[in-house]
């Protein structure tokens, strides 16, 4: 069994609150070590492997991935944390270090639950959907927990911060064991792990994704309802510029500066 500790969270709230509320791109915090390592590897052990279970796949080009949020799917250790990420006491932790208040769980787990990521995935850069369909809520916090031991820098899969322009990569978060990463959610808080995971075969990139909502929000970040927003690196941008070009060439006609 498995009970969220308030007395630990409210430290690390206090420690951490004004780092989360000044960091760059966007208010975020990376935090080792929260839970209790026996709890996560128990997770680890029952979580279903890409072909245990009925995945939702998510095949194009924006993302290839595999997501769940079947609660009959997932095993008795997995239901129980999930359950104590959305409890009173975890909530009133993230409500003191956001700075949120009147933050609302997700019983149902709406695009969250469990995601993994096999060798050669990726999702790219987006700010999230801002709305839940079924509670109409407005989606304040995102929550990533990462399952992932022994995972190498050269494996890649690492969580990119971007900057509201879309110029600049702030920040990169390697997906590793018992990291656990908060941030808020606007419609500039662009984040994704853009480039192909390079983990060796029959390994994969795990983590459980929930997602906090409020009754409202900020005047300053209002805008109308909307999907996920998918964003280009600049490096995307100039290829898909390229591509353009050449299309617009008619058959046979050489390009510019082309004399055979």
């Amino acid at each position: 069994m498995f009970f969220i500790d308030p007395e630990k969270l409210s430290e690390v709230a206090r420690r951490r609150r004004d780092d989360y509320r000044e960091a760059a791109p966007f208010p975020h915090a990376v935090m080792d070590d929260l839970f209790p390592e026996d709890v996560l590897r128990s997770l680890v052990a029952e979580f279903p492997r890409p072909g245990d279970i009925d995945w939702v796949r998510f095949r194009n080009r924006e993302e290839k991935k595999l997501a769940t949020k079947d609660e009959s799917q997932m095993g008795e250790a997995t239901r129980m944390a999930l359950y104590q990420l959305n409890s009173s006491a975890f909530v009133s932790f993230l409500e003191a270090l956001t700075g949120i208040d009147g933050l609302i769980p997700d019983p149902h787990f709406w695009g969250g639950g469990l995601h993994q990521i096999e060798r050669g995935g990726y999702l790219k850069v987006h700010a999230d959907f801002n709305r839940h369909e079924r509670l109409r809520l407005d989606r304040r916090l995102n929550l990533l927990l990462y399952l992932n031991e022994g995972w190498k820098e050269e494996y890649g899969g690492h969580l990119e911060l971007w900057d509201r322009e879309m110029k600049r990569c702030e920040r990169r978060v390697l997906p590793v064991f018992n990291r656990c990463v908060v941030f808020s959610t606007t419609d500039y808080s662009f984040h994704g792990h853009p480039d192909p995971v390079t983990c060796p075969e029959g390994w994969t990139r795990k983590s459980l994704a929930l997602y906090y909502y409020s009754n409202g929000r900020p005047s300053e970040e209002l805008s109308g309802d909307h999907g996920t927003l998918f964003k280009q690196r600049p490096d995307e941008r100039r290829a898909s510029k390229i591509m353009a070009a050449l299309k617009k060439l008619a058959p046979g006609k050489a390009a510019p500066g082309d004399r055979g």
